[in-house]
């Protein structure tokens, strides 16, 4: 399906793109860890231009019509970009998937910031558990509990990133914190973002932002049973591994501002090893009712998406609205305009 250069281009960027990721990736099947590697390839490039750019909403742009040719069948000539086109023909990826992707990446260059927890994970559903529904379709699983479960697994996994990352995102003047939160424990949120220093109010976010992932890798683990059973060791990796990220987070005092919590090669390869025990075990147990559960609200356009047929839709409104306001703000700054203050969701 993929080119073995630009697979082995693929690799090497996850490699160094994402450790944890990477040691995850190595307890799935070939079959499904190429294109795997194909898929977060092509994110964390997408991630990185927006991120590591001066000019985000020109990278953003510049995406929409990358993910365009890629769905053409016109891939710009890059190894991502022809890796991921072969995964997109190769498995019929619903296109509403890596669009949810692109979304999330517009609110970060319009610099939004989310008025409480429901916001944030209206974004994490797009920069994340998007990417857990296109990991069932790499699977070739479709069935909606599943989904429901992944994008469970992918907004736990984002949530954890977001309590690791605090200071990281507050010195490059972002804040993914609920902004509620924040208020309500006292802390005026740009008075925290002109000197980010960890306090109370930054710590209990935190705490609590990571009890939130708590509960969504418990729900997420309903629905690895329903995965393939040699896909199994990957997924209870990943789960564990960032876990593992949280669990540093809250041995730090939940101090994220000063410090940026990492696990070694050696817990990594210990969490491999008990995802395989589990995988073992799986096939035992029972199945457990939280499978059935409804889909967190946010993700439900998700689900809803990669359970349907195999089709090439349209681009999505949502899609549209974002990339328009996006434009319009990028041709106010070129013209002089002062542009809008940082929108909430």
């Amino acid at each position: 399906m993929i080119a073995p250069a630009d697979l082995g281009a693929c690799r090497a960027l996850t490699r160094t793109g994402s450790r944890s990721f990477h040691a995850a990736s190595r307890g799935l099947p070939a079959r499904v860890r190429d294109p795997a590697l194909a898929l977060y390839a092509f994110c964390r490039v997408a991630d990185d231009e927006v991120d590591e750019g001066r000019d985000k909403a020109a990278a953003v742009l510049r995406l929409r019509d990358r993910l365009e040719a890629i769905y053409a069948g016109r891939p710009r000539n890059a190894a991502p970009d022809r890796a991921f086109a072969a995964v997109v023909e190769g498995v019929q990826m619903p296109r509403p998937l890596p669009e949810a992707l692109l979304e999330g990446l517009a609110w970060d260059a319009l610099g939004r910031r989310y008025a409480t927890l429901s916001g944030v994970l209206d974004y994490s559903a797009r920069v994340a558990a998007a990417v857990g529904a296109m990991m069932c379709v790499l699977m070739r699983v479709r069935d909606r509990d599943a989904l429901a479960r992944a994008c469970d697994l992918g907004l736990a996994m984002q949530l954890t990133n977001i309590a690791r990352d605090v200071g990281e995102d507050a010195a490059a003047g972002r804040l993914f914190l609920p902004v509620d939160w924040l208020v309500e424990a006292g802390l005026d949120p740009e008075v925290f973002l002109a000197r980010p220093t960890p306090c109370a109010a930054t710590r209990s976010a935190t705490a609590r932002l990571l009890d939130q992932a708590d509960r969504l890798y418990a729900r997420a683990e309903a629905g690895i049973p329903a995965l393939p059973l040699a896909c199994r060791p990957g997924i209870y990796a990943a789960r564990h591994i960032y876990a593992g990220i949280g669990d540093r987070v809250a041995r730090a005092g939940h101090d994220s501002v000063t410090r940026r919590a990492r696990t070694n090669g050696a817990q990594k390869a210990a969490w491999m090893v008990l995802a395989l025990g589990r995988t073992a075990v799986s096939a035992l147990m029972p199945v457990s009712a939280v499978l059935h559960a409804r889909p967190e609200p946010e993700v439900a356009f998700l689900v809803d998406a990669a359970a349907a047929a195999p089709a090439r839709p349209e681009r999505s409104e949502a899609l549209i609205a974002v990339l328009t306001q996006l434009a319009a703000r990028d041709r106010g700054r070129m013209t002089g305009g002062l542009g809008a203050p940082p929108p909430f969701a």
